[in-house]
């Protein structure tokens, strides 16, 4: 420590005395945290998604000690617990939360952390020593109670907060694209290969459908998302926890948060089980996965300029290459693709996460929530980003897309009911051989007359 510039202040707590920095408001069970866990280079620090809903669970706690233990969480403690607690959501006490992800796996020293933090924060408010982080601001709370508490607060709050809107906005885009390609008729593709028409407008309904159908089963998960653990104490028995508290904190979480959070029923599956999370990350890892899909999608459409696909235009947003001048490439795609591979492998950290712990609690929880707000936040910023740099301003190129229409030989299903599925498939056949059209070459195989094929083959009527 006598290295170091900045002056010190000697904070303790069960196992002695440990110099803080004095410009810091956490204490000494945080700065052990802080010097034994030199992981992650201090950059994978707990999200700041889990100290702010510390925050609001800690002043929920203390509105509800308040309620019930008056005689221990006077009005004034309550006071000055509330305004620390306030700049803790508001993220004005970011820079007093340093701990990082790689900690012990029930997340004990962030409890802590916060517990400190509004501690010293709200004594230094009120002008004198009025709290204490254990006694005081962990009432009636245990870490194992407390922390998964902060995990359902936080990823409910990111997927109603951060991640629905920039997919809603995605979906009214898609929804305005269908609009404006109504009656567009293009070649389908299955296999990568030629497939019958459809329309554009019916191809964009897909991607819009998968989209609502993913918010669709995110949404289906929220409610088990909204019970908390807090009340179940160190292993679900509410040890310490006065009668109602469960209830009562509840309340309190709901009326800061303006979300209906409840307590849950059985707080020993709340502490050991985190079912619930590796769900809600499931529906969103489907969410990821079509988001992949669809960006592939475009950027095949868009592939070319004149030797790829090319049926539809996307943004041009930046130089595409070092080398070759006038390259563009579909980079928003690009990220897509890239954050959807970074969801599906926390998905997979999470599930092997969650399968852990022992007996009466999981002991992976920091990793969990780190990978579960990682892809809530990025898919978020990249939907966003997408919607506004990409999708937003897809034009159909229709010239192409009619004339790749009318060179596919899968238009030749038309013709089944009046020739066969065999006849069918020699007329594809010897018109890919020789290169030549269809109606030439179901003319010259005999099949139809020029007037029978003119009206039986109308590729608009096949969507």
């Amino acid at each position: 420590m006598s290295g170091m510039d900045k002056p010190f202040r000697v904070e303790r707590d069960s196992m002695g005395e440990m110099e803080v920095p004095c410009d810091r408001y956490w204490g000494a069970q945080t700065e052990r945290s802080r010097l034994n866990f030199p992981i992650g280079s201090g950059i994978e620090t707990m999200p700041r998604e889990i100290t702010h809903a510390f925050g609001i669970l800690k002043k929920a706690a203390a509105v509800a000690n308040n309620r019930l233990r008056s005689e221990r969480m006077t009005d004034e403690k309550l006071k000055y617990l509330s305004l620390a607690a306030d700049e803790v959501i508001s993220g004005a006490l970011d820079d007093h939360f340093p701990l990082v992800v790689w900690q012990t796996g029930s997340g004990t020293q962030s409890n802590m952390n916060a517990n400190e933090v509004i501690a010293n924060r709200a004594s230094e408010l009120a002008g004198k020593k009025l709290l204490h982080p254990n006694d005081d601001v962990n009432m009636s709370q245990s870490s194992n109670d407390t922390f998964p508490t902060a995990m359902h607060i936080a990823a409910v709050i990111a997927i109603e907060d951060r991640l629905f809107p920039p997919l809603e906005k995605l979906i009214s885009t898609l929804s305005r694209l269908e609009a404006e390609n109504a009656g567009v008729v293009k070649s389908g593709r299955t296999h990568l290969q030629d497939a019958t028409p459809i329309a554009f407008s019916q191809e964009i309904s897909g991607w819009r459908t998968s989209l609502e159908r993913d918010r669709e089963l995110i949404s289906a998960v929220l409610p088990y998302l909204k019970r908390l653990a807090l009340g179940g104490t160190a292993v679900g028995t509410g040890l310490n926890c006065p009668d109602g508290f469960d209830r009562a904190a509840a309340e309190a979480v709901s009326q800061l948060t303006g979300k209906d959070f409840v307590t849950a029923e059985n707080k020993f599956h709340a502490l050991t089980s985190k079912d619930e999370i590796v769900t809600a990350h499931g529906a969103v890892k489907a969410l990821a996965c079509d988001m992949m899909k669809i960006a592939n999608d475009i950027r095949w459409l868009a592939s070319g300029p004149r030797l790829g696909l090319g049926e539809i235009r996307i943004p041009e947003n930046e130089p595409g290459s070092s080398i070759m001048p006038g390259k563009v490439n579909p980079t928003q795609c690009e990220q897509v693709t890239m954050v959807a591979v970074q969801v599906m492998g926390n998905d997979t950290a999470i599930s092997m996460a969650a399968s852990q712990g022992n007996f009466e609690l999981n002991v992976f929880m920091p990793v969990i929530i780190y990978n579960f707000l990682q892809s809530v936040r990025l898919l978020g910023e990249s939907i966003a980003s997408f919607d506004e740099r990409c999708v937003s301003g897809i034009k159909a190129d229709r010239e192409k897309m009619n004339s790749n229409l009318h060179n596919s030989l899968m238009l030749v299903t038309a013709l089944n009911p009046y020739i066969g599925y065999e006849n069918a498939a020699k007329t594809a056949k010897l018109a890919y051989k020789e290169n030549i059209s269809l109606r030439e070459a179901c003319l010259k195989l005999g099949y139809l007359s020029a007037d029978e094929f003119d009206r039986v083959f109308r590729p608009e009527n096949m969507v």
